[in-house]
């Protein structure tokens, strides 16, 4: 039995690495797969006149139902005064309504509206072919994969 010395492997993906490359850095294309999304879907968006953080709000209280306003913040991806405001704003336009907690008042509850629901309608339709093209080419089993993939690269990274 010989003893080879096993070359190591390819740092290229890390930038304190000599051998680094940014295209193959994974959070180089997170990204810009990020930024091309966003302006994307502002752009979808924008023509029924509702924006990414009213977004992630409506499609959290569909997923989730009633909600606290820092519940919301956590799956919008958003600090907790910004989520705030804008769900005030979602009130007075009447897409959501709030409500003290029962059983601890100190809480906000968030919850949708009957234009809330139609909005929701409203954004399946506007985004549905922009979801469509982002995933072409892609099998369930792939998508599945690379969600698997990132959530285990956020479970890794520090929470703040």
């Amino acid at each position: 039995m010989t003893n080879t010395t096993r070359k190591p492997r390819s740092q290229r993906f890390n930038p304190a690495s000599d051998d680094f490359h940014k295209e193959d850095f994974p959070f180089y294309w997170l990204a810009r797969v990020h930024g091309r999304y966003t302006l994307a879907m502002e752009k979808e968006l924008k023509k029924i006149n509702l924006d990414i953080p009213r977004w992630r709000i409506l499609f959290t209280l569909k997923e989730e139902g009633t909600s606290s306003i820092s519940e919301i913040a956590i799956h919008a991806v958003a600090k907790l005064p910004t989520i705030t405001k804008i769900v005030y704003r979602m009130k007075d336009d009447g897409l959501v309504d709030t409500r003290q907690k029962l059983e601890d008042g100190r809480v906000t509850e968030v919850i949708l509206t009957d234009k809330g629901r139609e909005a929701i309608e409203k954004i399946k339709v506007a985004t549905e072919g922009l979801f469509r093209q982002s995933f072409k080419g892609m099998t369930e089993p792939q998508i599945q994969r690379l969600n698997k993939l990132l959530e285990q690269l956020f479970h890794n990274l520090p929470e703040h």
